[in-house]
């Protein structure tokens, strides 16, 4: 069920088959060249319609819990805020606690050293191609 309903995350958001490949090829992007990606330039990039930003945080979240299914590192942790934080938005964290991946504070240094592993895991699975 890769696009389309993104029941698991938001049963009332959807994103388009296209846009669904453009964000996993997004994400393959960054991981091979091992760097983070703002919400700001996913949304700018993959010229996602109104409600932008929802649709991107439901397909992020429908994403990592196919990760997370699969026993595979959150792709969705490359996805980070613009602030100075540089680290994701506080429902990351709270999708990966859901998913039994993280426990703890959602901001300060528990959560910043959390997401450096899981960056870093990311960085170095070998994630299969899509069909």
């Amino acid at each position: 069920m890769g696009a389309g309903s993104l029941k698991d995350a938001a049963p009332s958001i959807r994103i388009s088959r296209p846009h669904w490949q453009a964000l996993l090829d997004e994400l393959t992007a960054a991981r091979r060249q091992r760097h983070l990606v703002t919400y700001r330039a996913l949304v700018e990039r993959l010229q996602l319609p109104t409600p932008a930003m929802q649709t991107l945080t439901a397909a992020l979240e429908y994403l990592a819990t196919l990760d997370a299914r699969a026993g595979r590192p959150l792709r969705s942790a490359l996805v980070i805020s613009q602030g100075a934080s540089r680290l994701p938005r506080t429902g990351f964290f709270e999708c990966a606690a859901r998913l039994g991946r993280f426990a703890g504070s959602t901001d300060g240094a528990a959560a910043a050293s959390w997401h450096a592993g899981e960056v870093a895991r990311v960085f170095e699975f070998d994630y299969p191609e899509a069909p």
